[in-house]
């Protein structure tokens, strides 16, 4: 994977591209501390300057970071997700609200459109640790099976751009659960909802689907009031 040698700022750019490349193709987990730098210099063929600038512009663009005394890791899988990341926290709970029923009411159409048998014993699944939890009264536990839940409803859309956006509101999807959970009178209401949704994308009855989300969104709304 040498590049070929033009001037030091193209350098940097290429090395910049290599990088993102292996980050997306999965071939550099995120989590996981990238090589060593001198396996680096030799695998691009470059100086020690030019790859420690890309791997600076790396970190200044969020897609990795470098922990004191331990080395530098893959932070997230592209700029656009951390970009998007950023202009999440910096939202309301109702604008993220606003925006999560944008995504999962179109991917909840999609999903009762294009559910094969997997998904659906995904959803199964998914739902039936939301009924455990919910029946423990483990709210943390109900917290990260309502996540997991939304995350395989857009899985089952089978866009992976729409999967991809969703994805990267992770973290701000943990806080607006955690808070909505908390205010919520009901959690039974808002279990029984999630049912309602599964049950309509395993049916395949899209507008039942989109009319889940909008009364789920619409509850989750009130509760903020």
């Amino acid at each position: 994977m040498s590049i070929s040698k033009t001037n030091r700022l193209s350098l940097v750019e290429q090395v910049v591209s290599q990088i993102e490349a292996l980050i997306e193709s999965g071939e550099w987990k995120i989590g996981n501390q990238i090589p060593p730098e001198m396996d680096l210099i030799k695998q691009f063929d470059v100086s020690r300057n030019t790859l420690r600038e890309a791997i600076r512009s790396l970190v200044y663009a969020g897609l990795l970071v470098t922990k004191q005394g331990k080395g530098t890791f893959v932070r997230s899988s592209s700029a656009l997700g951390i970009a998007f990341q950023r202009r999440i926290q910096q939202s309301s709970l109702l604008e993220t609200l606003e925006v999560r029923h944008a995504l999962e009411r179109e991917g909840a159409q999609l999903a009762a459109l294009r559910r094969d048998q997997e998904d659906i014993e995904k959803l199964r699944s998914n739902i039936e640790v939301c009924r455990i939890a919910a029946k423990a009264k483990d709210i943390k536990a109900y917290e990260e099976a309502d996540i997991q839940l939304h995350k395989s409803i857009m899985g089952c859309s089978h866009n992976s751009l729409l999967i991809d956006l969703y994805e990267h509101m992770e973290d701000s999807l943990h806080d607006s659960i955690h808070q909505i959970v908390g205010l919520s009178s009901d959690a039974n209401f808002h279990l029984t909802l999630h049912c309602n949704l599964v049950d309509a994308i395993i049916e395949q009855d899209v507008n039942r689907a989109s009319e889940m989300v909008n009364e789920y969104i619409a509850q989750f709304k009130k509760s903020l009031e």
